[in-house]
């Protein structure tokens, strides 16, 4: 049985994997230019301006008292979770063999019908909050904006933002209306070879999303 820290060290690696952009984003449909669903690309926009934008987005997702996410891995080893997060330090993370939940420095499992309480390292939960550790990277980071495209029906401004630390990589972001992040994807190349991970964030600041110790 693998063991709940191992599992959880696994999963936090393929989403702080550094990328390569070797492989198309999944669902990016080509649109003809000047069709109803093409991205309106605004030439004036600037990359400092699209970094801006980009880097005001990642600061209002941290200062977040709540949300849901969705990730996707597409792959050799695909893979689904589903988690909520609720401030200061309380998630909850579904995945295929079981539930997770962390409060501060402990995390609860249940798996093949067995619950686990063990602590968990220093530093844990921050990864959860910036998984690709935009903030610590700032001087290596750029942008571009690529226009406005709805995502899922919902208005969108869409971006492609590229780090050059640890190593250099890249990855699609959008973010809707009032400046959060809708959804973040990148490809790179795992253990079991290349990978699509797709990002989904949702209900942002919901009081109905409460995070509570297992009875």
């Amino acid at each position: 049985m693998t063991r709940p820290g191992l599992l959880l060290t696994a999963l936090i690696a393929m989403l702080l994997s550094a990328c390569k952009a070797d492989a198309p984003p999944a669902e990016e449909v080509a649109v003809p230019a000047g069709s109803a669903g093409a991205a309106a690309i605004d030439p004036a926009l600037s990359s400092q301006d699209a970094l801006a934008e980009v880097t005001a987005s990642m600061d209002r997702f941290l200062a977040a008292r709540s949300f849901h996410a969705s990730m996707r891995i597409e792959g050799e080893r695909p893979m689904a979770s589903e988690m909520e997060f609720a401030a200061p330090d309380r998630y909850r993370i579904d995945l295929p063999v079981g539930t997770q939940i962390i409060i501060g420095d402990t995390m609860y499992m249940d798996m093949h019908g067995q619950r686990t309480r063990v602590p968990i390292p220093e530093g844990t939960i921050s990864q959860w909050r910036d998984p690709l550790k935009i903030a610590q990277n700032l001087d290596g980071l750029s942008a571009e904006f690529l226009g406005s495209e709805p995502l899922q029906g919902i208005p969108a401004r869409k971006y492609q933002v590229r780090h050059s630390f640890p190593e250099p990589g890249e990855f699609t972001y959008w973010v809707g209306a009032d400046g959060l992040p809708l959804q973040l994807r990148h490809s790179g190349q795992g253990e079991g070879g290349p990978y699509v991970m797709t990002l989904r964030y949702s209900r942002y600041n919901d009081p109905g999303i409460r995070v509570m110790v297992p009875e």
